[in-house]
């Protein structure tokens, strides 16, 4: 069998998304490709609550997380410790995912689906990155969009 890569370390930042169903699933895909850790950021639901617990399957209980009201606070505190902040996010400017230079530690933000990131945000991340969309959406659901980047930043 082929081996995997090194593993990077990956951090998972959910910012201000609202649906619990999506946090949930964000938690469990964190629990499955070994995300060091969940910032849940401003109105981002936290558990116990059991529309989390239905989707996340326990896995609320698996994954390191920590609750923060303050963004800018959770990434000041992320870059004093080395970690790349990168915003998952379609843009003019983003990067397709596949090609980026990832880092060896790299935290992924996603941000809330229906208003998209917020400019001022996204400023605050060292990169934005976007996954490559063939069909008429031109994006994904932003607990999808976590499995897929944080796969790609995990292992590619």
């Amino acid at each position: 069998m082929k081996n995997i890569r090194k593993q990077r370390e990956v951090i998972f930042i959910v910012d201000n998304v609202r649906s619990r169903h999506n946090v949930g699933s964000i938690f469990r895909t964190a629990d499955g490709l070994g995300v060091a850790k969940v910032w849940l950021t401003g109105i981002t639901p936290i558990p116990p609550h059991p529309e989390i617990s239905k989707t996340a399957l326990g896995a609320e209980d698996t994954v390191e997380w920590e609750k923060s009201w303050e963004l800018g606070v959770v990434l000041a505190e992320l870059r004093a410790a080395g970690v790349t902040v990168v915003a998952a996010e379609k843009t003019g400017t983003s990067v397709d995912m596949r090609e980026f230079d990832w880092p060896e530690q790299v935290a992924l933000l996603f941000g809330p689906e229906v208003e998209g990131g917020d400019p001022k945000v996204l400023s605050l991340c060292d990169a934005v990155v976007h996954v490559p969309m063939l069909g008429m959406k031109t994006s994904l659901n932003v607990s999808v969009a976590a499995g897929v980047l944080g796969y790609w930043a995990k292992f590619c």
